[in-house]
């Protein structure tokens, strides 16, 4: 039996992560999910935060968007709107973006203006909160 797991993280614009790796955390919709090699099958919504990637005994981390999981004992495929590594991510831009969303909330809104600049503050958040903990 083998002590590793496929993961693949594909995003709309291309497949982000690709790898045997021995552990995946994630952040689904009802808290931080770990998965080990033959965990059950299941299916879940992801929230827009951390993954933490265990490969080769190294720990990798990525800030990703909403999105769906499914896990096959030895495959986890998660499709999301955003997945960027810690060091890849520039946070002054993110900063400048989340300062960005955060003012048009002030503004008048309809329901769906609201719910789009709503996801792109969580995707913003999630990057920050990844890469400045990565960086100390």
């Amino acid at each position: 039996m083998s002590n590793t797991l496929r993961l693949e993280i594909v995003t709309p614009d291309a497949v982000a992560y690709s790898a045997d790796v021995e552990m995946v955390t994630l952040p689904g919709v009802a808290g931080q999910l770990g998965i080990l090699p033959r965990h059950v099958p299941m299916m879940t919504q992801m929230v827009p935060g951390e993954v933490i990637v265990r490969k080769d005994g190294q720990d990798q981390f990525l800030a990703v968007g909403e999105g769906l999981v499914e896990i096959r004992g030895d495959r986890v495929e998660i499709l999301t709107d955003m997945a960027l590594e810690a060091d890849k991510i520039d946070e002054a831009q993110v900063e400048e973006a989340r300062q960005r969303a955060a003012a048009r909330l002030q503004e008048k809104l309809s329901s769906e203006e609201v719910a789009s600049v709503n996801a792109a503050l969580a995707r913003s958040l999630a990057q920050l909160r990844v890469r400045r903990r990565r960086s100390k």
